[in-house]
């Protein structure tokens, strides 16, 4: 492993970026429900937003900045409500949020982003939002302790902030990357990068000088490594946005694809949104148990991520999961609606090592073997199809009576 990773570190640890999370006033409970992230210079900005048809207004908003393609200095984010289907007024909100701090911090409102994240469907209480960005800029910090108030102010149903940074030597400079995430319901990220309720929101930060170009890549190749092989609940919510942001203040030489760090500095940034998505599944709601489920031997990785995706949605299999339950039934069923090409003759699965089917008909291991297999915190699942060479890895959980009472209570 070509880095290091650093305790407590988060957003805002790497050199030039600064972070706060302040009480607005949107959530009854009184928690933290603002957090500011900023960029002391003009940073380089990838991203990834939700491919749901109601895409929420801060996600077109961004998606405009961002499509541009011009430097930003920062990214404003509120829980507790998540302005989507509001209609061109929750488009006006957005862009008034992000003139109000672009304003605070004397940069121009094309350099601010808007992120949000709650109840769908209801205005933005727009005279709260403003008031909190005054409080969130008077509040930045830079430091591990802003960055792990910052990743608390931005979570909802979730149990525990998640936040990380790494470090790593590139061109003979030191580079770090931070990152903080939340989300634990409604999560099943669909994610494209631009350009090549609960929701899952990302910021990743580094001090390295890289190139748009190269930003861009680590986003998109990024994805199917970490945000986009997860899944809670199945449902991809209206709001999830995944931003990166690159500020030179390492010093380094610019990184470009072609550069001979950047393989490097891509396996770190891989890594720092790899942990964040797993931080994400454990902490799902009503989560006791992590599923790593490898399909292989599909016809083609398509095909794999198509039979991954539904045996890891099967409310019969996420269930069974929870109970301990070894059905294995339930993940062949699953694997044979899934429109995946298979062949059943061939069809092996593992639960953690141990011997479940074999060519398509139990392998014969007691099931109190199948059963201590799977009743464990985290577990995996293997699944060869037997008619080709495709493979995709999905992290997954199981389906609780806390899942049902947390999401039957979110409204009220």
């Amino acid at each position: 492993m070509g880095f290091k990773v650093l305790d407590g570190g988060g957003v805002a640890t790497p050199a030039g970026f600064q972070a706060a999370g302040i009480v607005a006033g949107l959530k009854r409970s009184g928690a933290p429900d603002m957090a500011l992230l900023v960029s002391t210079v003009p940073a380089t900005v990838a991203g990834a937003f939700t491919t749901n048809a109601f895409a929420a207004a801060p996600v077109q908003y961004d998606q405009r900045i961002v499509a541009g393609g011009g430097a930003v200095r920062a990214v404003i984010v509120n829980s507790g409500n998540a302005n989507a289907c509001t209609g061109e007024q929750g488009l006006k909100d957005a862009a008034a949020t992000a003139a109000c701090v672009a304003d605070l911090l004397g940069v121009t409102a094309d350099e601010v982003l808007v992120s949000s994240t709650g109840r769908i469907g209801v205005p933005m209480p727009m005279g709260i939002i403003l008031d909190g960005a005054q409080k969130a800029v008077a509040a930045l910090a830079a430091g591990d302790e802003a960055s792990a108030i910052a990743a608390r102010a931005i979570m909802t149903t979730d149990t525990r902030p998640k936040s990380l940074a790494v470090e790593l030597t590139v061109g003979g400079k030191t580079v770090r990357i931070g990152g903080m995430t939340k989300g634990a319901g409604m999560i099943n990220p669909a994610m494209k990068s631009q350009p090549p309720q609960a929701t899952m929101l990302a910021y990743i930060t580094t001090d390295a000088a890289v190139s748009r170009a190269a930003l861009d890549r680590c986003v998109e190749q990024a994805l199917d490594r970490s945000f986009n092989r997860i899944t809670v609940d199945g449902d991809t919510s209206t709001n999830d946005t995944l931003l990166a942001f690159a500020n030179g203040q390492a010093g380094n030489a610019l990184l470009t694809p072609d550069s001979p760090d950047f393989p490097a500095f891509f396996d770190a940034f891989v890594h720092v949104l790899g942990w964040l998505a797993r931080e994400m599944v454990l902490d799902g709601e009503g989560v006791t148990r992590f599923v790593e489920l490898n399909v292989t031997g599909a016809k083609s990785d398509e095909d794999a991520r198509i039979c991954a995706e539904a045996i890891a949605n099967s409310p019969l299999c996420k269930t069974a999961w929870f109970g301990a339950d070894p059905n294995w039934g339930r993940v062949l069923c699953a694997a044979g609606y899934s429109g995946a090409a298979l062949d059943s003759a061939r069809v092996s699965l593992d639960y953690q090592g141990v011997p479940i089917v074999r060519n398509g008909m139990d392998a014969g291991t007691p099931e109190k073997e199948q059963v201590a297999a799977i009743a464990r915190r985290e577990f995996r699942i293997d699944l060869d199809l037997g008619v080709g060479d495709g493979t995709f890895t999905v992290w997954t959980c199981d389906l609780t009576y806390d899942y049902v009472k947390i999401n039957a209570d979110y409204h009220t």
